[in-house]
């Protein structure tokens, strides 16, 4: 590789055309232009200029030489533009998580991206198993996971947890039975099923017969759907507290206080190594301080 502080000297050179106004121009001395071409030409291995009087002339070899090093130079202009354009509010960013999560977070991109015009945020709204493998393979640049990831190139940071909500119509008894909810009946959704087997398998396990007898009222796979037909009275669900928050007509909705509460952690999910941009750190901040707020409403 060629020395980079003689090739910027010789390129100095060519673009001067005279070594005194190359020297003033690099603040060196004369003999110190004429040393540090030497040394190129020695690394090189031929003659870069010919001389002629006072001025010189490029040989073949120096031409070369010179392209190469006005490109480099242009490189690292280039370089120094991207360290200097690192803005936050500037650029692409990605972030994969729950339906759930993502109804919450949005309102908190939107306001991001109201004060930096330049911001451009993907959220997407996607299974754990997709967050997780489009993390690792760059799809997206974070994500949010309800496990720790075990995989050797991501890491990930406990951030919170998000707890699930056993949602039955206002009006209903304040802590209900297992005959309570079977009167009601289950409003499913695709993530419904496991959320069921897990809370209520803690809270009613004398009397919970398993998913395979669970009575169910309706299913619908719209998240933000979910709540509407407790809020009429028409049967209970579960979900993350993250999806009840964003439901408009909470009041509508009764969480019962729980004996054995469940709780899903949050991990922040990135690829290991890699450095972020400061865009990305941005959402992040942004991210934790939504999901913190969480905890306040448990």
């Amino acid at each position: 590789m060629l020395n980079a502080q003689w090739l910027e000297t010789f390129v100095t050179l060519c673009e001067e055309g005279h070594f005194t106004r190359a020297a003033a121009r690099l603040n060196m001395t004369q003999p110190g232009v004429s040393q540090q071409l030497k040394k190129l030409e020695d690394q090189i291995g031929q003659p870069l200029i010919t001389r002629d009087g006072k001025g010189f002339t490029l040989t073949p070899a120096g031409e070369a030489v010179r392209d190469h090093g006005r490109r480099r130079c242009e490189e690292e202009r280039r370089l120094r533009e991207a360290f200097d354009g690192d803005d936050a509010g500037k650029g692409p960013v990605s972030l994969a998580c729950s339906g759930s999560l993502a109804m919450l977070i949005y309102p908190r991109v939107l306001d991001l991206m109201q004060q930096s015009e330049g911001l451009n945020v993907k959220l997407e709204a996607a299974p754990q198993a997709s967050v997780l493998e489009g993390v690792l393979s760059g799809l997206y640049d974070i994500g949010i996971a309800d496990h720790k990831p075990t995989h050797p190139r991501l890491d990930g940071d406990l951030i919170g947890s998000d707890e699930l909500c056993l949602l039955v119509p206002i009006g209903e008894p304040s802590a209900p039975g297992y005959a309570d909810l079977e009167r009601l009946g289950f409003i499913a959704h695709p993530d419904g099923f496991a959320y069921a087997d897990e809370l209520l398998s803690a809270n009613f396990a004398d009397a919970y017969p398993g998913l395979e007898r669970l009575r169910i009222r309706s299913f619908i796979n719209q998240i933000g759907q979910i709540p509407e037909p407790v809020a009429r009275g028409i049967g209970y669900t579960i979900l993350p507290r993250s999806g009840v928050n964003t439901y408009p007509r909470r009041e509508a909705l009764a969480c019962v206080k729980l004996a054995h509460p469940v709780h899903h952690e949050l991990w922040l999910v990135r690829r290991r190594g890699k450095v972020l941009a400061a865009r990305t750190r941005h959402l992040m901040a942004a991210v934790i301080e939504t999901v913190g707020e969480l905890a306040q409403l448990s």
